[in-house]
Parts: structure tokens; C-alpha cells; sequence
């Protein structure tokens, strides 16, 4: 099993981102025993490091919040495979977006081949004869991604994947080859890199950051695979797109499996349609 179900839930599991800073003098202590009326600390400064530590720190009237005076979030590089043919992978892509915005989070996008890994490392064994089919033109699309890193570098391919991935899953014209020029012009390359989608000559690089992937997660999973802190793992398979601090809560529970040692899944039977929305 890999992706998920390209076309309905009941097919076999083949394929498969600060406060406002308050200005003013520092609000009056109580008097209690304090001969000033609370409007100056006592000689030792206690009082004065006790607020600064529950309110921030006042700098000539500046009252700045503790979150603004503590030491930033160290960030966290993940690693996701794709394959831009896969719908349940769309999603989990833009869920990742969704993460970099709530959460100290830098994706670095990667690539895997569903055609490689149904029809060579697992033979073709149960697929229909127009599966087969539809995994040999699934070469095209990846062998693009491929061979626009090798011209601008792996950072071209989070761009890449948008711009293909809009028009085959969220436009519905995966079968449309206009699709490939378009997506070509919209993130600045030439339309002659179409040709590789029939050239073998960047199938090593395919295979090579295939294996990085699945030679840890193993051959019964698809795509996507994330690596979180050095452990990956497939999925989260889900729809629709989790938005906001949605998206974060659930990075959390991810974040937090992965460091399990010996945790291999979670799982139940989809039961609903890939959602784009």
C-alpha cells in the first residue's frame, strides 16, 4: 500500500506558518509595607526582579512582554517525499504549509516516484492492468521535479509541487499535458524540461532520494513520508486541510509520536473522498 486511493475511498491502498508591545510606566505595587505607596522597588530591587519576571521588562517607561524578551524557538527542518500525482500527499503538503505558519517549521521538499515504487519494487504485483497504466505515466510529472533540481536546485521543488500540484488536484486536469508548461513557466523554468517526463536520465536521482525515504520506512507505506528530527514516518493521512492552530495541534501529536521509540502507526479505514479545500 502507499498514496492512498486516487479516485474513491473504497479503492485497495495501491498508490500509495507579538502581542502588542504595551507603552506607559510600569503599574504601582501595592503599598502593603512599603514606605513609598508601591511607587518605588525597595533598595534590594526584589520586588522590581519579581515583576519583571511575571510582566516583562521595564525599560525608561517601556513595559516589554515576557514572551517578547525570551529567546526564540529553535527551528525544526523536516523532510518530506512526494510524488505530485498523489492526492492524499497534496494535502498533507499544504497542511505542512499551514505548520510553517504556526510553528517554528521549514520544510525541505523531497522526491519519491509511486510508478518506481508499485511497478519495479513491487512488480506490479495486484494492480489492474489500467493501474499499471496510469503508474507508467505517473513517471512523467516526478521526472520533471527531477530534473528541474538538477537545473535550479532542490529549493525549486516546493514551488514546482504547488504549481503542479493546483492544477492536477485542486483544478481537476491531471490528464491536461498543458498542465506541465504551465507549471514550468509559473515558477521561471524552460518549457524544454517537459521532455524529461519521457527521458530515463534522471531516474537514478529519482530512485537515490527514494531510498533515503523507504529504505527507513520500509515498502509497505507510500507517500508522503516525513522525517521529524531524524525520525520519519508516513503520513498523516488526512482530509480536509487543517488550517491555523488546527494545523499546529496536530504537528504537536506528530511531533510527539515520532519520538516514540518502537511506534510504527495509527491507523482506520478512510472513509471519505481527498479534500482539496
Amino acid at each position: 500500500m502507499s498514496c492512498g486511493a486516487l479516485d474513491s475511498p473504497g479503492e485497495p491502498d495501491l498508490t500509495m506558518s507579538f502581542p502588542p508591545v504595551t507603552g506607559g510606566e510600569p503599574p504601582p505595587r501595592p503599598a502593603g509595607n512599603d514606605p513609598t505607596g508601591g511607587l518605588c522597588p525597595p533598595p534590594d530591587g526584589a520586588r522590581h526582579r519579581e515583576s519583571a519576571a511575571a510582566a516583562g521588562i521595564a525599560l525608561r517607561g517601556l513595559l516589554l512582554p515576557a514572551d517578547v524578551t525570551a529567546q526564540p524557538e529553535a527551528r525544526n527542518d523536516v523532510q518530506f517525499w512526494f510524488d505530485p500525482v498523489c492526492p492524499w500527499a497534496w494535502i498533507t503538503s499544504r497542511w505542512m504549509l499551514e505548520v510553517e505558519k504556526v510553528r517554528p517549521v521549514t520544510t525541505d521538499w523531497r522526491i519519491m516516484s509511486l510508478a518506481y515504487l508499485n511497478l519495479q519494487q513491487h512488480e506490479g504485483k495486484g494492480l489492474t492492468e489500467e493501474y499499471q497504466e496510469r503508474m507508467g505515466r505517473a513517471w512523467g510529472p516526478i521526472r520533471i521535479c527531477a530534473a528541474a533540481a538538477q537545473q535550479k536546485g532542490p529549493e525549486i521543488l516546493g514551488p514546482l509541487y504547488t504549481a503542479m500540484g493546483t492544477r492536477f488536484h485542486n483544478q481537476h486536469r491531471r490528464e491536461d499535458p498543458s498542465v506541465i508548461t504551465e507549471a514550468l513557466a509559473e515558477v521561471g523554468l524552460p518549457e524544454s524540461l517537459a521532455a524529461a517526463a519521457t527521458s530515463t536520465e534522471y531516474d537514478e536521482q529519482i530512485k537515490s532520494s527514494h531510498h533515503e525515504a523507504f529504505d527507513e520506512v520500509g515498502l509497505d507505506v507510500g507517500t508522503p513520508v516525513i522525517r521529524i528530527n531524524g525520525n520519519a514516518i508516513f503520513g498523516p493521512v488526512i482530509t480536509p486541510i487543517p488550517r491555523g492552530e488546527a494545523a499546529g495541534r496536530l504537528w504537536d501529536g506528530v511531533v510527539l509520536v515520532t519520538e516514540a521509540d518502537g511506534f510504527f502507526e495509527l491507523k482506520r479505514t478512510r472513509d471519505r473522498k481527498p479534500s482539496f479545500e
